[in-house]
């Protein structure tokens, strides 16, 4: 059994998928940040200085219970909250990595194309043929 395992985890395919899952958590930190620290502040100054981040409803506000806080951490606190601002750029990060993935797989398909396209190389002579094509050669002479 711990030798089928062996097999099965040094495959080419799970290797692949292992390096794939990792530079993929790597590639989501980097859209994050990007939307965050970058997309979002251009969209607030836009928008008069809109805070996506701090959009939410705290629901005890709605139901007569106080005034909501000033911050969607301090408001979490308080109990339950609808953080619509934080699920926008959520949104917004989701929608990003579909669109890189989209162009990767469409780069992907086109490079499979082109050497589906491409014709084979003529397969060399086996020994066997060699050595023919020289009797034949022999014999023609």
């Amino acid at each position: 059994m711990l030798k089928e395992f062996k097999e099965f985890a040094l495959k080419g395919n799970v290797v692949d998928l292992a390096i794939g899952v990792i530079i993929g958590g790597a590639f989501g930190k980097i859209v994050d940040s990007m939307v965050g620290d970058v997309i979002m502040p251009v969209i607030g100054a836009l928008t008069g200085g809109l805070d996506f981040s701090n959009k939410f409803v705290l629901l005890k506000s709605l139901l007569g219970g106080g005034d909501a806080p000033a911050t969607y951490a301090k408001a979490k606190e308080m109990g339950a909250t609808l953080g619509y601002g934080q699920f926008l750029t959520v949104t917004l990060n989701f929608l990003i990595i579909a669109f890189v993935l989209f162009l990767v797989v469409k780069g992907m398909n086109r490079l499979k194309k082109q050497e589906a396209a491409a014709p084979a190389p003529a397969p060399e002579p086996t020994k066997s043929e060699v050595l023919l094509e020289e009797i034949r050669d022999l014999l023609k002479k």
